[in-house]
C-alpha cells in the first residue's frame, strides 16, 4: 500500500486536510525568510528584484488605466495577458529551483492526500513576487476594459481566475517535468535561460520595427481576436465582450478559463500521482547494466581523430561543450546570437554583409580561459604537462577543437547572411576578414588563458565569476578583444584600402590574405602562450580551483 492509498485516519492530524493549507502556506514563508538569511547578497538580490517588480507593476497598472475608453485596449490587454500566461508555463523549466515548493517529491514520504495537497500547494503558490505582478496586470486589465455593471461583475471572477490558471499552469508544467529539472539536462535547462532571454530580446527588437512599419497594434487585431478565446486571456476577454452588450460570449470565455483551471488542476494531480507511487526511471535505468548497450564502448565521430594526445585534448574539449552545462550554455549563446545579429539585420533591409564577422567574434571569445572550464580537475592537466612543448600540444589541441565548430559555422553564417542581402561580390572579402578575425581571437585566447585564468562557478546558473576575480575576467576578455582587433588590423586595412580605392573587384584577394593570416597570427599566438603556461601551472590552477 502507498501513502496515497492510506486510509485517512492514519494521516497525521496537523495537515489533514483544510489544515494542510496553512502548514503549506507557512512553509513557503519560513522558505522564503530563511533563504534570505543565507547571505546579504541573496537578500539585496531579492529586494532589488521586488524593487523593480513593483515598479513595473506600478507603471503597468498606471499606463492600462490610461488606456480607459482606447479602441485598441482589449487587443493590448489580452497579448499581454497570453505573453505573460506563457511566461509561467516555461519559467519552471528554466529556474527549477528558484522556488522549493515547486519540486513535490520532497513530501512522497509524508502520508498526503494528492487532492488535499493541490489545493494547499495553490495556496502556498500565490505568495511571492511573479503572482503580484500577475495579480496587478489582472486588475489594470479589468479597469481599463470593465464599463457597466454587467462588465465589473465579469471582472470580479476574472482577475482571481485569471491568477488562478497562470499559477496553475506553473504547477502542473514543474510536476510532470520534475524528474527532468532535478537532473543534469534539467540543471543544462536553467543555465540555457540566459539564452533564451538574449535571443527573445533580438526578436522582441525585431517585431517592434515591424510592429511600429505595419501601423502599430491595429495590425495585431486579427491576432488577439483569437487570443481572446483561449484561457486565461479568455477571462480577460470576457469582461470587453460584457462591456460591448456580448453577454453570450463573456459567459463562453469565462467559461472556457473556468474549464481551463479545472483541466490545469486534473492534469496536475495525475502528474503528483504518478510522482509520488512511481519508481524513479533514472534509478531503474541505473540498476540495468550497461553492457550490449548500443554505444556503450564506441567512440562514434571521436574514433576518426588522430591518435596521442592531441586527439585526446581535443576529445576532452568537445565533450566539455556537449556535457558541461557552462560550456555548453556559452557556446549554445555564441552559436545563436552570432547567426541571429547578421539575419536580423539582413532581414530588416539595413544590415551588411560585413555583420557577418560578429559570428567569428562570438565563437573566437570561447578560446579565452580555456582551462577555467577545467576547474579544480585541472591538476590532471598540469601533471601531464612537464614542457613547453607539451603546453603547447595542449593549447593547439583545444584551438584545433574550437576550429571543428567555428570555421564551418562562420562559413555558414557568412554564405545566409549574403544570400539575405544579396551581395555576393563581397562574400570571399567578409569571409577572409572572419578568418583573419577568428585567427586573432584564438592567439589572444590562449595567451589570456595562460596569463589570466579565472575560475568559473559551478553552483549557479548566473555566476560565471567567482567573487574577487571579475577583474581577471573584464581583463582577460576585453583587453583580448583589443588585442585581437589590433592583430586584424593588417586585414581591415586592406579591406578598407580596397572599398576606398575602388577595387572592389579585388576583394577576393581578402579570402585568401585572411585565411593564411589568420592561420598564422593564430599559431603565432598559441607558441607564445605555450611558455608561459607550462611556468604558471601552480598559479593556474589555483586560479581555476576556486569556484
Amino acid at each position: 500500500m502507498t501513502v496515497l492509498d492510506a486510509p485517512a485516519d492514519t494521516a497525521v492530524p496537523a495537515v489533514r486536510g483544510q489544515r494542510l493549507v496553512p502548514v503549506l502556506v507557512g512553509l513557503k514563508l519560513t522558505l522564503l525568510r530563511n533563504g534570505l538569511r543565507l547571505s546579504s547578497g541573496r537578500r539585496a538580490a531579492y529586494v532589488a528584484s521586488l524593487v523593480v517588480t513593483l515598479l513595473l507593476a506600478a507603471v503597468q497598472a498606471i499606463g492600462l488605466v490610461a488606456l480607459r475608453g482606447h479602441p485598441q485596449a482589449g487587443t493590448l490587454v489580452v497579448l499581454l495577458t497570453a505573453v505573460v500566461a506563457v511566461g509561467w508555463a516555461v519559467m519552471p523549466l528554466f529556474f527549477p529551483s528558484g522556488d522549493e515548493t515547486l519540486d513535490p517529491s520532497r513530501l512522497v514520504m509524508l502520508p498526503l492526500r494528492p487532492r488535499p495537497l493541490i489545493g494547499a500547494l495553490l495556496a502556498a503558490s500565490l505568495i511571492g513576487i511573479g503572482p503580484l505582478f500577475t495579480l496587478t496586470l489582472a486588475l489594470g486589465s479589468v479597469i481599463a476594459l470593465a464599463h457597466g455593471a454587467a462588465a465589473v461583475a465579469f471582472g470580479v471572477i476574472a482577475v482571481p481566475l485569471t491568477l488562478l490558471v497562470c499559477v496553475a499552469l506553473a504547477r502542473s508544467v514543474a510536476t510532470a517535468n520534475i524528474r527532468l529539472l532535478t537532473s543534469r539536462r534539467g540543471r543544462d535547462l536553467a543555465v540555457l535561460s540566459g539564452l533564451v532571454i538574449a535571443v527573445g530580446i533580438q526578436f522582441v527588437n525585431f517585431g517592434v520595427q515591424r510592429l511600429g512599419r505595419a501601423g502599430g497594434m491595429s495590425s495585431l487585431e486579427p491576432v488577439a481576436d483569437v487570443v481572446r478565446w483561449l484561457p486565461p486571456a479568455s477571462a480577460l476577454g470576457a469582461v470587453g465582450s460584457a462591456s460591448e452588450g456580448s453577454y453570450g460570449a463573456a459567459l463562453g470565455q469565462l467559461l472556457l478559463s473556468v474549464l481551463a483551471l479545472g483541466g490545469l488542476v486534473w492534469l496536475w494531480e495525475r502528474s503528483l500521482v504518478k510522482l509520488m507511487t512511481a519508481p524513479d526511471g533514472s534509478t531503474v535505468a541505473a540498476a540495468e547494466p550497461s553492457a550490449g548497450r548500443p554505444g556503450a564502448d564506441r567512440s562514434g565521430l571521436f574514433s576518426l581523430l588522430p591518435e596521442g594526445r592531441t586527439a585526446t585534448v581535443m576529445q576532452r574539449s568537445l565533450r566539455y561543450v556537449v556535457r558541461d552545462p557552462k560550456t555548453k550554455a556559452a557556446w549554445v549563446t555564441a552559436l545563436a546570437v552570432g547567426l541571429i545579429v547578421p539575419v536580423l539585420n539582413a532581414v530588416q533591409g539595413s544590415g551588411s554583409v560585413y555583420f557577418a564577422c560578429f559570428a567569428a567574434g562570438m565563437l573566437g571569445m570561447q578560446m579565452y580561459n580555456q582551462f577555467g572550464q577545467d576547474t579544480s580537475a585541472f591538476w590532471m592537466v598540469a601533471l601531464s604537462v612537464s614542457s613547453t612543448r607539451d603546453a603547447y600540444v595542449e593549447l593547439r589541441a583545444r584551438a584545433l577543437a574550437l576550429l571543428l565548430i567555428t570555421l564551418p559555422y562562420t562559413v555558414l553564417v557568412t554564405v545566409v547572411t549574403a544570400a539575405l542581402l544579396g551581395d555576393w561580390a563581397a562574400l570571399p572579402g567578409v569571409m577572409g576578414l572572419s578568418f583573419a578575425l577568428l585567427g586573432a581571437m584564438l592567439a589572444t585566447g590562449a595567451v589570456a588563458s595562460a596569463l589570466f585564468p579565472y575560475s568559473i562557478p559551478q553552483d549557479g546558473a548566473f555566476k560565471n565569476v567567482v567573487p574577487g576575480q571579475a577583474g581577471l575576467a573584464w581583463i582577460s576578455i576585453l583587453g583580448g578583444m583589443v588585442a585581437a582587433a589590433v592583430l586584424s588590423g593588417p586585414v581591415i586595412g586592406l579591406a578598407v584600402w580596397l572599398h576606398v580605392a575602388d577595387h572592389q573587384n579585388l576583394l577576393w584577394l581578402l579570402l585568401p590574405v585572411g585565411a593564411v593570416y589568420g592561420t598564422f597570427i593564430g599559431w603565432l599566438g598559441v607558441r607564445l602562450a605555450a611558455p608561459r603556461t607550462a611556468d604558471r601551472l601552480p598559479e593556474i590552477l589555483a586560479a581555476v580551483s576556486k569556484g
